[in-house]
């Protein structure tokens, strides 16, 4: 492998460990513990694994877990009104709902519901509003996790020219925004791009969300990019079996300049930035201003 191994685990230990501070400084000069409260509706596996996830990752970095279990038949009306509680609640800053939600559940209605202040994940239509902007205030985990990784890369991303494939709400587009506000020349490309490989080729930052496994060759890399790799789909034994990226990362890896793995990138940076958001999301309610952001 030729290519620099972005270590994601690494660089979201360095977070945590700048939040932890930022927390202890916050109780010290403040005598305020940040609260983050996470809403789960139902008991999908996976969601469940993420919701202990985040809450360990939280109360080790010294925030205030609080953890809300509804059934999965819970309407969306006991939804809403356990929402609009925490919007009122002083020991609560940051407000997730884990995705997705039950079919019957309205997602946009409820994200909407959410105060804006305390829209941990960004999703907010103000919060989208402002980052569209160019004055982001919450910002997807993500994408935000996927800009800190490729700053370590290259630091200054001025006249670069920088490709997402990609257009989601959650992913996709509040990258390109975060690119643009770095001063990239963004292209924002999806799968039914065409002659997505050259569009790709012209890259010298190249991110992927497009939720298909190794949909980006080696074909479709500029030698020496930089490869952000946001994808996680687990394959067939047929096919190697496992959990892959959206980049084929044996071959693409021979080409780029540096690349994330997966799994070991984006994921545990997500995860970061979350626990960074809620502590962002205290200091704003406090007047203190912004915690910097990549």
């Amino acid at each position: 492998m030729s290519a620099r191994l972005i270590d994601g685990r690494a660089e979201a230990n360095t977070v945590h460990a700048r939040v932890r501070d930022g927390v202890d400084a916050l109780r010290r000069e403040h005598g305020v513990v940040p609260g983050l409260a996470v809403v789960l509706v139902g008991n999908d596996p996976a969601s469940s694994i993420y919701v202990r996830t985040k809450t360990r990752r939280a109360l080790e970095a010294g925030i205030r877990s609080l953890t809300f279990d509804l059934p999965a038949d819970a309407s969306e009306a006991e939804l809403l009104a356990l929402l609009d509680q925490l919007n009122e609640r002083d020991d609560v800053d940051a407000i997730l709902v884990q995705l997705p939600l039950p079919k019957h559940v309205d997602t946009e209605r409820v994200i909407r519901a959410i105060d804006p202040a305390k829209d941990v994940d960004g999703f907010h239509p103000e919060n989208v509003g402002l980052l569209g902007a160019g004055h982001p205030s919450l910002v997807p985990c993500t994408p935000l996790g996927a800009l800190h990784l490729i700053k370590t890369v290259r630091p200054s991303l001025r006249g670069l020219e920088a490709v997402v494939v990609g257009r989601s709400s959650i992913v996709g587009r509040p990258m390109a925004q975060l690119l643009l506000i770095e001063d990239c020349t963004v292209t924002l490309a999806h799968s039914r791009t065409r002659n997505l490989a050259a569009v790709c080729r012209r890259a010298d930052v190249l991110v992927v969300a497009v939720g298909k496994p190794r949909f980006i060759g080696a074909d479709a890399v500029e030698p020496g990019a930089t490869v952000i790799d946001v994808g996680i789909n687990r394959v067939s034994s047929d096919a190697g079996g496992g959990i892959v990226g959206d980049v084929d990362f044996e071959a693409v890896s021979q080409v780029a300049g540096a690349i994330t793995p997966v799994p070991g990138g984006v994921g545990p940076m997500t995860i970061a930035m979350l626990i960074e958001n809620t502590l962002r999301c205290a200091r704003t309610r406090l007047h203190l201003g912004e915690t910097p952001w990549p």
